[in-house]
């Protein structure tokens, strides 16, 4: 977005939250970064986790914020164990957004670009004529609550979800908004990833071990941060699955997380070292995407996931589990498979498209061509403007 939108005619700010991530570097000149300590640390690495830490504890504990919050904290602290749900980071977003930094411009719009802290910073924090938010997951599944965001969205102008199923979500939750809710869909960059696909890159003969004396095995990708709600522990059964039925195929997966622990465990109680591989953070993914067979999202919920629409530009066959956000992404058995979230059912499905090389070459064309079609929605932005 920020590349694409008119320097001509617009001035652009931004503030990150948090203050540090990878991506620094690759603002757009036009782009001014108003944090005076800005960090190209990633949130997923060691070292970036540490700096997260220290900066939201500064946030709770500076000026007395604990105190102040603490019916707050307490409030939602109860709501999420009352609903088995304990989101320790959703509780701190509103720490977060009450720190940050302070500016003296009146703009002509501000926009919450995520959900919980932006959305409170922005609501609370920045001076502006228009305000417009995004909203980028099924906003239940994901943890919110009207309690949680102290009703900040209605206040905002226009709300932005980026698909059909996270709008309907929303407005269950904020029915009163309906009337100045719509869809923006994710914006990519078609020519861009193309081109970065074709930079070298990708899976490594001193990396991976995946060609045997009969030729190659299929090369199964997985991309997201390694986080509950990407159930990955589910794909390793389902690879144990198919390595039993003898499938010759290799499951990878590009991301980092606070889950990475956990699933190696997992990965070494099956036995699954050399056929389920934790890749880590890839600073150019598409590469590996380019050079995969056949791209896997097995998650529990989404909103509308850039990566499936990556795959879909590079023309990848597409495996997805029948969950919230990703039934919008794909037609099943059109440009793409859907299935039910249990070891078995992808296991099935994979059995399908590695068998059968035939619909995996139709299942990426017609993700291809579906991907060309999708239309940029920038005209409702400037519209607000």
């Amino acid at each position: 977005m920020l590349r694409r939108l008119d320097t001509e005619q617009i001035e652009i700010d931004l503030y990150v939250l948090t203050g540090q991530g990878e991506l620094g570097k690759e603002l757009p000149d036009h782009v001014r970064l108003l944090n005076r300590d800005y960090s190209e640390c990633s949130v997923l690495s060691a070292e970036g986790r540490r700096k997260l830490v220290r900066t939201t504890c500064l946030a709770l504990f500076g000026r007395g914020r604990i105190l102040r919050l603490f019916p707050y904290l307490c409030g939602n602290f109860i709501q999420m164990i009352m609903a088995g749900k304990l989101q320790k980071e959703k509780l701190l977003w509103r720490a977060l957004a009450d720190a940050g930094e302070r500016f003296a411009q009146e703009y002509d719009l501000a926009v919450a670009y995520l959900e919980g802290g932006a959305a409170y910073y922005v609501t609370d924090h920045v001076k502006a004529r228009k305000k417009a938010a995004f909203v980028h997951v099924d906003y239940l599944q994901a943890g919110y609550s009207r309690k949680l965001d102290r009703d900040c969205y209605l206040r905002f102008d226009r709300i932005f979800a980026v698909s059909g199923e996270v709008k309907d979500v929303f407005l269950t939750v904020y029915p009163e908004c309906a009337g100045r809710t719509e869809i923006f869909p994710v914006l990519t960059d078609r020519e861009r990833i193309l081109r970065m696909s074709r930079e070298e890159g990708g899976f490594r003969e001193s990396q991976v071990k995946d060609i045997t004396e009969n030729g190659r095995e299929i090369r199964i990708l997985s991309v997201g941060r390694l986080t509950a709600q990407k159930a990955y522990e589910i794909s390793i059964e389902a690879m144990q699955l198919l390595k039993m039925q003898g499938q010759r195929a290799r499951w990878y997966v590009l991301g980092e997380g606070e889950e990475r622990t956990k699933l190696e465990r997992r990965i070494r109680e099956l036995g699954l070292e050399d056929d389920f591989i934790l890749l880590g953070a890839a600073e150019n993914p598409y590469p590996y995407m380019r050079q995969a067979d056949i791209f896997v999202q097995a998650s529990r919920f989404e909103g509308k996931s850039v990566a499936v629409m990556e795959a879909a530009i590079l023309g990848k066959p597409i495996l997805l589990s029948d969950r919230s956000g990703n039934r919008e992404q794909i037609k099943d058995g059109v440009d793409g498979l859907l299935c039910e979230l249990t070891p078995q059912a992808v296991c099935s499905a994979l059995c399908r498209l590695i068998q059968d090389a035939a619909l995996r070459e139709r299942l990426g064309h017609a993700a291809m061509a579906a991907g060309n079609q999708k239309k940029e929605e920038l005209s409702k932005f400037y519209e607000l403007l």
